[in-house]
Order: structure tokens, then sequence, then C-alpha cells
């Protein structure tokens, strides 16, 4: 599109407001052309593929873009959000069954006896039971309302209860519970209700209590916040009353049970083949990389396809609060830390487990997520001869990564200048890889910056690939170009040490 509104037509051709000729010569007394006559209109219709452009059709597709928008605003100012009324229809009917059979079940079952039983002998048993309780209460059901109502009684005795049936989704990658009446979930990308309800705020705090006690936590009025893990490696959080003010609420992030490769990530759109072919390197040569991003991004899964690269022979330690991390190595051990107890003494920290695991001969430390003066411990693993440390943090960018990492140390106590904190960041960050979750559910890696070192008091660094935004199409798809910037890469020295300097190079230039 030209200043003025018109399209460029094809190679070569541009459009033109007159045809330049030759200034006339000739003899003083020939009167010099009016400007008019010098440069006569031009034929439009002589030009292949010009449009002639019509002042009062301006382009159209800018228009009714904001137009859209302007629509999609105002739908959204005058809309009415009716809360969900829950399960309806066959799962409404099952739910309302189950309410009459379960008491009157309990009765005829030894819950310790139970307990020990899995869920498919469990299911056996019950069942001539189920049909005892529904003859006395004159309740008839058809196979499939058996079927249902034994599964849902089984889950409710032995596992998560209405949570059973989203956990068992491979397509839900994550549930959030708020209070017993309202249930969303994450599904490619985007968050919708889900059809399921609690019986009240009793049953689902037993749920919650059910969760974190199976890794020796708890949760109550005095400890309302806990973190936990399923047997499944799934992450659970769990906020309860009086803090969380519409009752217990629950948030799990699912993991996928199959394990995610760099590979993978790059045909799902995620990168390109060029920064998957980076990222390999980086993970293979030791780098010391921070993933960054918002809650949700993916910084866990590309944590764990980086890993997928770590030769074989290394002995790899992970510290997280709540381990979820599951590395693709054999020589793998997982730490995790302690709350405090009831007395407020005995906790093991992030920082605690770090000075310990420098004494279990590592070759790489990994942290799953940091948060505060822990960021210190990690700098000096990476500066302590543990090269391909990794960790993940919450930032937007690469730059404000940095600046994040610089105010963790500053929440401790340790009593070290800022430059100082700066230098060291310099030294031992190799990488930071920034991913977004964009707003039509897509997750990508926005950024692969590296760092340079300093000048001055600044961090200096530099971008080797970066996505840029180009448009959208009609279904709300976010479409944009993978780009790599052109720079020779700073830590290609590192990289020449494991015999990927060239593949290195080419994959940035």
């Amino acid at each position: 599109m030209s200043a003025f509104g018109r399209k460029n037509g094809p190679a070569g051709i541009k459009p033109g407001f007159g045809v330049a000729r030759p200034m006339q010569g000739g003899s003083p007394k020939e009167e010099a052309p009016r400007g008019g006559d010098q440069f006569p209109p031009l034929d439009i219709a002589a030009l292949p593929g010009e449009i002639p452009f019509d002042p009062l059709s301006a382009p159209t597709t800018q228009m009714q873009r904001n137009s859209d928008a302007m629509a999609r605003l105002s739908d959204r100012a005058n809309a009415d959000h009716v809360p969900d009324a829950g399960p309806q229809g066959f799962e409404a009917s099952v739910h309302k069954i189950k309410e009459q059979v379960l008491p009157r079940l309990l009765e005829r079952v030894d819950p310790e006896a139970a307990a020990t039983l899995t869920k498919d002998e469990l299911a056996e048993e019950f069942r001539p039971i189920i049909m005892e309780v529904l003859a006395e209460l004159k309740l008839t059901l058809n196979r499939r309302e058996q079927f249902a109502l034994e599964k849902v009684l089984v889950d409710e005795l032995l596992g998560l209860g209405p949570l059973e049936e989203l956990l068992n989704d491979p397509d839900i990658t994550d549930i959030m519970v708020n209070g017993p009446d309202q249930t969303y979930i994450e599904k490619k990308g985007k968050l919708i209700i889900a059809p399921i309800k609690f019986r009240d705020e009793e049953h689902l705090f037993q749920i919650a209590q059910r969760i974190v006690n199976k890794v020796g936590r708890r949760v109550d009025q005095t400890t309302p916040l806990a973190d936990a893990r399923l047997p499944d490696g799934s992450r659970v959080n769990v906020i309860v009353p009086p803090l969380s003010l519409k009752g217990t609420a629950i948030s799990i992030r699912k993991f996928s049970a199959k394990p995610i490769t760099i590979d993978m990530l790059a045909q799902w759109g995620a990168m390109s083949p060029k920064m998957a072919t980076a990222l390999k390197i980086a993970g293979a040569c030791r780098f010391n990389v921070v993933i960054s991003g918002g809650t949700g991004s993916g910084k866990t899964t590309m944590l764990n396809a980086l890993s997928k690269m770590i030769d074989p022979g290394e002995r790899v330690l992970t510290i997280e609060d709540a381990a979820e991390l599951r590395l693709q190595q054999p020589h793998w051990l997982p730490l995790e830390t302690r709350p405090p107890n009831l007395e407020g003494n005995g906790a093991i920290t992030i920082g605690d487990l770090v000075k310990n695991a420098l004494r279990m001969r590592p070759d790489r430390i990994i942290l799953g997520e940091i948060r505060g003066a822990e960021c210190f411990d990690l700098l000096a693993a990476m500066n302590t001869g543990h090269d391909g440390s990794m960790c993940t943090l919450h930032a937007n960018s690469p730059r404000e990564c940095l600046g994040r990492m610089e105010n963790m140390i500053l929440m401790g106590d340790i009593k070290i200048p800022k430059e100082a904190i700066s230098k060291q960041i310099a030294d031992s960050v190799d990488l930071i890889i920034q991913v977004k979750r964009l707003r039509d559910g897509s997750r990508r890696i926005t950024n692969i910056t590296e760092v340079i070192g300093m000048e001055g008091d600044v961090i200096v660094t530099q971008e080797l690939f970066k996505f840029e935004y180009h448009d959208e199409d009609d279904s709300g798809k976010i479409i944009g170009e993978y780009r790599s910037m052109g720079l020779r890469p700073y830590t290609l020295d590192k990289a020449r040490m494991f015999g990927f300097d060239q593949p290195f190079l080419e994959a940035c230039l």
C-alpha cells in the first residue's frame, strides 16, 4: 500500500502521478510547456495490474476489522453473564441417584477394608450391594445408568469424586475449582465451564484434604494454603476459607502422559525448525538456561523437553516446591521442599536443598521455579562448575527476567551491591527462553536471547530469534513469523567444545 492509498502493481511497476518528459530545449523564443502539458495525466488503464483509486471507497478490509472489533466490545459490555446451572440431563439424573444411594451404601461397607481394594475390585464388590440398595429405594436403572452409578460411587469412595472424570480426559490441561458450584477447565487453550458439581463445601474440602494428605501435607484453618501433586505428576494448589471467599479452591495443572520433545513443539508451531535446532544444541552443550514466561505459558513443558538433550551419563538433581518435573533421563534424582510443622519448625527451603545438592556430586542442578532469594543459590551453582543448570521464573520479557532475578536476590538477607549481583547474573546465565500463551490459546516461544556480559552497570543481551506478530485469520488464530536475527552467537565457543559450533552458527544465521 502506498502512502496515497493505492495498491502497488506487479514488480517493477510503480504507481505514477504523471510521466516526466525531457525538458524542452530549442530557441529562447519557444515558450516552455506548462506544468500540465509537461506532466500530462496518466492513462491508468494502460498499466497492467493497477486499480484506479476511488477516494470514496476506502480500503474495506481495515474498516471491516475496526467494525468487528467495536462490535465485540459492544457485545462484551452488554452481555449478561448468567451462572451455569451445573450438570444437566443424564449426568444430573445419575448425580441425584448417587445422593440417595451413597448413605445406605456406606452403612453396608467397611471403609478400612474398601481402602485396601483397587477400583476394579471395589466395583465388583459394590455391584450386588448397589442392586440391593436400588431395590430398597424401588429404583429401576438400565445398564448404562448402572455402570455410570458404579463409577461415580467408586470415584467418591476411593478417588477424587467429580474430579476423576476431568482428570481422565487427556484433552484437559487445567482444572480450576472455584467453590462447590463452579468448575472451569482449559481445553485447547480456551477456558470453558465443566459440567460437574460437588455436593457441598464439606464434600469439596474432604477431596482437597485427600489430595494433600497423600503427599504428607495438610490444609486447614491454620494452614489454608497448600501445594501438592497427584500420582500422575499433576500439580495441585489448594486454598481454603477464610482466604477463599467462595469456598475451597483447587487448581490442578495436568501434564501429558506422553513425554513432549522439542521436535513435537516445533511441529505444533511453538517454534521454527531453526529455533528447535538451536535449543537442542543449548541443551546438549550445557548452556545455563532460564525459561521465562507467565502462568500456563508452557515453562515446565519447555524445561521437560530440553531435558531430553541431557547426556544420559550425567547425574541430574531437580529441586522443587512441589515435584512436577518429569525428566527423560535415567540418572535423575528429584528433591522436594518441606513446609514447617504445626509449631512452625522443620521447614526445608529450596535454598537448603541447593546447598545440600552441591554435596551430592551433581552434573546439573535444575530448579523447577525460583521465586525468591534461592535465585542466588542457583547462580552460585551455575558459577561453581555445574554448567547446564536450568530453571524457570515468571517474567514478561527477557529484559524483565534479568531485572526479576536481581530483585529476587535483593529480597534476601544477602548484603551484596547490586552491581555485583548483575555481574554474577551476566557471568552465569547463557540463554533466556521467553515463552508466551497468546490470546488464541497457542503457546509459542517469542524470544531466544543471549546474555553477553556487562557494559558499565547494564547487563548486555542480544536476541537470536524472535516471533513477530503479523495478523490473525477469520477464526481468530494468530499469524506470525519466527525470525532469525542473523547474529553470530556469543556462546559459539561453548558449542565448539562439544563439536556443535557449525550447526549452531548455521541455525542462528
